[in-house]
């Protein structure tokens, strides 16, 4: 089972948008292993977006994500990764279809309402610079068996 991270952004909370996102992720049948609301520091943010920090919508970016609490969430499930990313669409809101998150609720490159880990790899690091593992719960949900198949519940 892959893990990822997702944070619901500033803009997803002042919207009054986080039951309808949330609720898209759980119909889907992906599974809630931890979820908490936090107010970001500069260091994490620092870590967390490096690749962009010689950019020039880097300290706008920063304050942005600082401008109020996210919602940090790991969902698990097969394939989790790309499958949350399909959910969220592309990055810039105007590029995303109809019917994902960013499509439906976005009009922003930055201000594009969630944060999804665009790989397994960065999902296993960003998982652990926002939960400790104390914060992630492993539980059989009820509906498993009617998610996926057996033969994807056997290759598990």
């Amino acid at each position: 089972m892959e893990r990822t991270l997702i944070l619901l952004k500033p803009d997803a909370l002042q919207r009054s948008l986080l039951g309808e996102i949330i609720s898209r992720f759980e119909r889907k049948g992906l599974k809630i292993i931890g979820l908490k609301m936090m107010q970001l520091k500069k260091e994490t943010l620092d870590e967390h977006y490096a690749q962009h920090q010689d950019k020039a919508f880097f300290d706008k970016l920063e304050r942005f994500m600082m401008s109020g609490p996210v919602i940090a969430m790991i969902l698990e499930g097969i394939e989790a990764v790309s499958t949350v990313r399909l959910i969220v669409g592309p990055t810039s809101g105007r590029k995303a279809d109809v019917g994902s998150i960013r499509g439906d609720f976005s009009m922003s490159q930055q201000h594009n309402i969630v944060h999804a880990s665009d790989s397994v790899e960065t999902a296993k690091q960003e998982i652990y610079r926002f939960f400790n593992e104390e914060e992630l719960f492993d539980y059989q949900k009820i509906d498993f068996a009617t998610v996926y198949s057996e033969e994807e519940r056997e290759n598990i």
